[in-house]
């Protein structure tokens, strides 16, 4: 037995890190202009461990998630290593490596029952066949080091996938220990346990919603309850579970609501999603399969329906591969138990409610495909048990060993190379434009990325341009590339051109408040200041919609720098827009204008105050405003932020 337990031991060690070794090239990537910039780079909400921290992560809703648990380790993140990148890769990677490893200890009680009551059977204390541990280590690594986990992994957003992926399978661990003797379930210690971290995978991310479902699939088969106690009885058992999940969906509806906007009915009848659910269905399974083009964004259609090619074929493959499995129920269970494991995992978010701009999601893989890696793990199992019956000749033995080496393999280069495509927005997106050349966002974002990858250089703002009209003349009602390109007119100091590209934005998504707040920037630059309130008020309404998290705007600093209220005004309306006020100053003190400038540069120095480049503009408008002894004290501030960028500015 002991030496049982060190062979687990050592099974474990290896499969945490394989899986660490294969996202390596991970560490290297930086935060992406892929949600990161609003969740992290310019959220400073979430920085620290501290009270206002805190209740910051128990109340929020950004982005359309309630996840409290997911945040604590985030700003734990920031406490240890503030805002430098690698430190959150690490994270991941060892959360992923840890989930690797708890997936390994489920799958050995999940084979070893599908084994039967003989040779499956293995006592309390985890003995279990040779050929089970096998099987479930390789479980664990088809799960672990699978391509599909990369988006899950390398992109800092996800970290709510992983937090509530390891508490999902705590959760069903300790519903296997609490079912593991004869009778009812044993609501003692694994019971409450199994309850509690299904409550708080919830509070890590609401993916974990479906779990009270998988765990009916696995009474049906492996763990075959059902069949000696009954559905009512399996049913009624998992009332604790169920309460817990519909608790768990007001709150996820909630956030939803608040922090994100549903698809419009309007836009996505019935028949779109139907097509939706029927093409998610077939997606995860399929890709778990051949994962070929995996990108991070594979897009809506514009017109989908369920009759088109794209949605018809998965439909009828949908209902083909049910049917056979159906069939064949009683000859190979585990597969229709991974079949509707996927199902019941994908369904919340397979389109029925439709929100953003995905078809599909690479990271929603990550609980579905658990199923598919169980049943991999049970051939190596079958084959294992074949060959000690006689029924199998070596060299066939010979080339399967060789086929799981070579699979092993294939899947860690290709998590290793996907992995690298992840290492900032540049690469990302143009890996995504090259997997689906008609992705509109897609080009946007990459010309976002390209622009802002390289300031300052004309170059590149060209080419950055023309993927924006590119995204443009693929989807002309796309609201996002319009506001793109006029902040990239507004960088060229077209502001005619840039007015007209944010009208458009504006007419096309009314309902958010970047476009009438960056309307009223290029007034402001301007200086139109009488034209740019009405916008900056606009934008304040909808930012506090009910909708929104609130955030009332904070009062401005005592110095004003300028004797007009009007345009003291519309800094305060200008909220925390940082980057706003930054771009505001430094254009004024481009324009000769510094006393003016020192308002919104003093705002933004307040509101990032870790951040070095509103402070280089702020000691260049005291000094040109004739303030010396202002300018030497930021740049005094400015020399511990960056030492570079001080030492390139003199002040008398």
């Amino acid at each position: 037995m002991i030496r049982e337990r060190r062979l687990d031991i050592l099974v474990a060690l290896a499969i945490f890190a394989i899986t660490v070794a294969a996202f390596i090239p991970a560490l290297q990537g930086q935060f992406l202009n892929w949600d990161d910039s609003t969740l992290f780079t310019k959220n400073h909400d979430f920085r620290g461990l501290g009270g206002p921290q805190l209740r910051w992560m128990f109340t929020t809703t950004l982005a359309g998630h309630y996840m409290p648990l997911t945040w604590l380790t985030l700003g734990l993140n920031y406490a240890l290593g503030g805002m430098d990148p690698w430190g959150y890769h690490l994270v991941a990677m060892l959360l992923h490596a840890t989930t690797a490893v708890l997936f390994y200890l489920v799958a050995r009680r999940l084979l070893a029952a599908a084994g039967g009551p003989v040779e499956g059977e293995w006592s309390e204390a985890g003995e279990a066949p040779a050929e089970v541990t096998v099987g479930a280590a390789l479980a664990a690594l088809v799960f672990a080091i699978h391509p599909q986990r990369v988006e899950s992994v390398a992109w800092v957003t996800e970290r709510g996938t992983l937090v509530s992926g390891a508490l999902y399978l705590l959760a069903v661990l300790g519903y296997l220990r609490a079912v593991a003797s004869p009778g009812a379930i044993r609501w003692r210690w694994w019971g409450v346990y199994s309850v509690a971290a299904f409550a708080a995978a919830l509070l890590g991310k609401g993916l974990a919603i479906s779990l009270p479902a998988t765990l009916l699939i696995l009474d049906a088969y492996p763990l075959r309850r059902v069949r000696a106690r009954g559905w009512v009885a399996v049913v009624r058992e998992k009332a604790p579970y169920i309460v817990v999940a519909l608790l768990g969906a007001i709150v996820i509806l909630y956030a939803r609501n608040r922090g994100a906007e549903w698809s419009a009915f309007a836009r996505f009848g019935i028949d779109a999603r139907l097509a939706f659910v029927a093409y998610s269905f077939w997606f995860y399974p399929t890709s778990t399969i051949w994962p070929i083009g995996l990108t991070p964004l594979h897009e809506v259609p514009v017109a989908p329906a369920l009759l088109q090619g794209r949605f018809l074929v998965p439909l009828l493959g949908l209902v083909a591969v049910t049917g056979i499995l159906v069939l064949l129920r009683r000859r190979a269970p585990g597969a229709l138990a991974a079949w509707a494991h996927s199902a019941v995992v994908v369904l919340p978010v397979s389109g029925i409610a439709h929100s953003g701009s995905q078809l599909v999601s690479d990271r929603y893989s990550y609980l579905a495909g658990l199923g598919w890696a169980l049943l991999a793990g049970y051939g190596v199992i079958w084959a294992m048990r074949l060959r000690r019956q006689g029924r199998l000749s070596r060299w066939v033995s010979a080339v399967g060993v060789s086929g799981v080496g070579l699979l092993v393999a294939a899947l860690a280069v290709g998590t290793w190379g996907q992995s690298g495509t992840w290492r900032d927005s540049e690469t990302l997106w143009r890996w995504a434009t090259e997997q689906d050349p008609a992705c509109a966002m897609c080009e946007a974002i990459l010309g976002e990325a390209i622009v802002y990858g390289a300031p300052g250089g004309r170059v590149r703002l060209d080419e950055g341009e023309a993927h924006v009209r590119h995204a443009i003349a693929l989807r002309p009602t796309m609201p996002l590339p319009h506001y793109t390109l006029g902040t990239m007119r507004l960088a060229r100091g077209k502001y005619a051109d840039a007015e007209a590209s944010l009208r458009t934005y504006i007419r096309l998504d009314p309902g958010l408040s970047q476009g009438p707040a960056r309307l009223a920037l290029i007034y402001l630059v301007q200086g139109r200041t009488t034209d740019a309130l009405p916008l900056l008020r606009r934008a304040q309404e909808l930012e506090h919609r009910p909708s929104g998290d609130p955030r009332p705007p904070a009062a401005a600093p005592e110095s004003t720098g300028t004797d007009d209220p009007a345009f003291a005004e519309a800094v305060r309306l200008m909220g925390d827009r940082w980057e706003d006020l930054e771009y505001l100053g430094q254009a004024l003190v481009q324009q000769g204008k510094p006393a003016g400038a020192v308002l919104p540069l003093e705002r933004a120095s307040a509101l990032t105050p870790s951040s070095a480049s509103p402070r280089v503009w702020l000691v260049q408008a005291y000094e040109a405003a004739g303030r010396p002894d202002r300018a030497r004290e930021e740049l005094a501030a400015l020399r511990r932020l960056d030492p570079v960028a001080a030492g390139q500015l003199s002040v008398r």
